[in-house]
């Protein structure tokens, strides 16, 4: 009998990344990547020894490797991004935002989702994997290319609406909204005043203070707390994140190259790299295996699975012909949008948590998640050999 003691819960999680980061080492070559592992190991995991219910204390803590990506985000979104062709980064993103609204009607109406639940999948349909996507890039060396460049700026800025959707969604659907109060409803509006609000007044601090120039245990702070005022407001974590590395950006202004940004980026990493596996693991663990003999699940799987696909494969347009005579390849970018990676199953595993999609859903969600991030990947690999890239 495994103990109920905290470290023993710890041992078995950090065995359980161990053995999923081992086996993606040997099958690196099918494009399999650790997360698709890490989720498999929490599956197992989760329906065996490990129930979710003995972790979900740790639920916070685990939740810090997300919070600290989508606070890099928050620290990206600048005019940078937009590189030497901004008119085609914003038309693949514009492409990639309104496809998928196209598809309300038929989702709500073939599958009797509710409303939050809708605007849930469109989220995650919406959204980009970029670190799994720019893993690729550079262990390809085509992260400077021009089309490396162009998709990391639209993979980046791509995030954004799939992450105002899932605002939407929350307070369309989260526990705030379903009791029905004054201050379920006011309380997304004070957020956002908060946030917009703190833009002009970091410029006023600038102005009279200087540039700030935090410790880690200051950037924790601020990450850690717009993280909790988002989350408080009824505007989820994730976008709290988002707007302290906003934040962050407009206080302490740092150059990209510099020793300063090195390190924080660094540290940030620091943070990814201990407590993203965790957070897989957990994701993984609560899956059922209850749902995955429901068909409806597989059926959904499968219908999302090529909606996100063809929706992506939409953003190509996006990419004139002199953007293809600069060095644009638009089947890289298309094929790089198409992972969902970790938003999808941080959006399927935030709606599951505040109650707006059921355990069936969320089981769909994560295969859909998973599988896009497999097929893309494969896509984006093939496109990106060598003999490709050269005749390109």
């Amino acid at each position: 009998m495994i103990g109920s003691s905290l470290l023993s819960t710890l041992l078995l999680l950090l065995i359980a990344v161990l053995l999923a980061r081992l086996t993606s080492s040997r099958l690196a070559g099918w494009a399999v990547p650790a997360i698709v592992l890490e989720l498999l190991v929490g599956f197992v995991l989760g329906n065996t020894v490990l129930p979710y219910s003995r972790v979900q204390s740790l639920a916070g803590v685990m939740e810090l490797g997300v919070l600290s990506l989508f606070f890099q985000v928050g620290l990206e979104v600048r005019g940078g991004l937009l590189g030497s062709r901004p008119a085609a980064v914003l038309r693949t993103v514009l492409l990639s935002a309104m496809a998928p609204l196209l598809l309300w009607w038929p989702l709500q109406q073939g599958f009797g989702l509710s409303p939050s639940a809708t605007v849930l999948w469109l989220a995650v349909i919406c959204a980009t994997g970029t670190g799994v996507t720019l893993r690729a890039l550079s262990q390809a060396g085509a992260l400077h290319t021009p089309s490396g460049r162009l998709l990391l700026g639209v993979s980046v800025l791509d995030d954004l609406p799939a992450i105002a959707l899932l605002t939407l969604s929350m307070v369309m659907g989260g526990p705030a909204a379903q009791q029905g109060t004054i201050a379920a409803a006011t309380s997304p509006l004070l957020g956002l005043t908060l946030m917009l609000a703190s833009l002009p007044l970091s410029r006023w601090w600038l102005r009279r203070q200087g540039p700030w120039r935090p410790g880690l245990l200051g950037v924790l702070i601020l990450l850690i707390g717009c993280s909790w005022v988002g989350e408080l407001c009824g505007l989820t974590s994730l976008l709290g994140a988002l707007w302290g590395g906003v934040l962050l950006q407009r206080l302490a202004p740092m150059a990209e190259d510099s020793g300063e940004a090195h390190e924080l980026r660094g540290q940030l990493a620091l943070l990814s790299e201990v407590f993203l596996p965790l957070y897989f693991i957990s994701v993984g663990m609560r899956v059922t295996a209850g749902s995955l003999l429901e068909p409806e699940a597989w059926w959904m799987a499968l219908v999302l699975l090529l909606l996100a696909i063809a929706t992506k494969l939409l953003c190509a347009a996006g990419i004139s012909p002199a953007d293809q005579a600069a060095g644009v390849d638009r089947w890289i970018v298309a094929f790089g949008l198409i992972p969902r990676g970790l938003p999808g199953l941080v959006f399927a595993s935030s709606a599951l948590a505040a109650g707006v999609v059921t355990p069936v859903q969320y089981s769909a969600l994560v295969l859909m998640v998973s599988a896009t991030t497999v097929l893309g990947l494969l896509m984006l690999g093939r496109r990106l050999q060598p003999a490709t890239l050269t005749s390109r």
